[in-house]
């Protein structure tokens, strides 16, 4: 096998630490047995899924150690480009799990529907990434399609993978909302933001917040909710509004517009701090409208291709069934 190859892969072995992996999951364990674990009940499902996380750190390094004795080169091959593309991700906030939320843009009802295809798309994505994704907030489209969607996904990694993906997304396809079905344009934005717990930067003063309480309105009328479990989340200071209405509980509610408020206040700090750095960084760019990262072109030809990285590929059903993953490693490489 390629000396160079079996160079790169001890290193990485060696920078994912198994050994200080196990001890960070007993110290973990050991915390999930204490008597009155369950009391808060936030604290402790934040750190079982920690433990989860851990675990699976753990798998796959494991894994790794074992397809270096079996000298499969091409497999080999395969999983240290993409475990070095992981260690490369050393921001702060690279290996947090991520608040993820797909805007529909122009193009009304069509837009809408690209942001239900989309959605989809990336869904199926962290499925096969191994990701949990729970909605935090969703407003469907009167027609079709979905308005909005915000949702937290939880995996190694995700924020610094997704990160990739934030930015205008644009679709050209024939419109199936109109009967002469002619070709259609329309937009989406992506943005994606580390999901901060708790930090010095994001502090929240009970007196900047404003709480109001709501009833969901569901999926669907028969399923509208009798109690108020919806929550409206006001940050004085700022004026940033946050909703958050998917789940069955309210506590659930608060916690996850909680965390969607300190993201955002984070995007906040940082967008300051980029602005302030431009003369060492380059002009940083909001990801807007003007802003298009990739195009999905299904009519009258099938193309998706990432402006960023020039990377194209005219198999178009497979990058809406999930498979984004060379689009998201090249922009990786690029900036890296």
């Amino acid at each position: 096998m390629n000396d160079a190859l079996i160079h790169r892969a001890h290193e990485v072995l060696q920078k994912l630490d198994i050994e200080e992996k196990r001890k960070s999951l007993r110290e973990l364990e050991a915390l999930s047995m204490r008597e009155g674990f369950w009391k808060d009940s936030v604290s402790a499902t934040r750190i079982m899924k920690t433990i989860s996380k851990v675990q699976k750190e753990i798998e796959e390094a494991e894994m790794f150690a074992l397809l270096i004795e079996e000298n499969d080169e091409k497999e080999l091959q395969k999983q240290v480009d993409k475990l070095e593309f992981a260690l490369y991700l050393s921001g702060p906030y690279d290996k947090s799990d991520a608040v993820f939320s797909i805007h529909s843009g122009q193009g009304g009802t069509e837009a809408m529907d690209w942001v239900s295809m989309l959605y989809r798309m990336y869904s199926r994505y962290f499925e096969r990434k191994g990701w949990e994704s729970e909605e935090i907030d969703i407003t469907l489209g009167e027609e079709a399609g979905i308005k909005s969607v915000v949702c937290h996904v939880t995996g190694t990694y995700a924020y610094g993978f997704l990160k990739a993906e934030a930015g205008v997304h644009r679709l050209v396809r024939q419109s199936p909302f109109n009967a002469d079905k002619l070709r259609q344009t329309s937009f989406a934005m992506v943005e994606v933001l580390p999901s901060i717990e708790e930090a010095v930067e994001t502090s929240l003063p009970e007196e900047d917040l404003v709480w109001d309480f709501y009833r969901s309105g569901g999926k669907g009328g028969q399923n509208v909710n009798k109690v108020s479990t919806a929550v409206r989340l006001t940050h004085k200071p700022t004026g940033i509004i946050v909703t958050s209405q998917a789940q069955r509980y309210q506590g659930q509610n608060r916690e996850y517009a909680l965390k969607v408020l300190r993201a955002k206040l984070w995007e906040k700090e940082e967008q300051k701090r980029l602005v302030e750095e431009k003369s060492i960084r380059g002009a940083y760019k909001t990801p807007g409208w003007g802003n298009q990262i990739r195009s999905y072109v299904l009519h009258p030809y099938h193309m998706v291709k990432d402006v960023r990285t020039e990377l194209e590929t005219n198999n178009t059903d497979r990058v809406l069934d999930g498979d984004i993953e060379d689009f998201i490693l090249a922009y990786l490489k690029k900036i890296s």
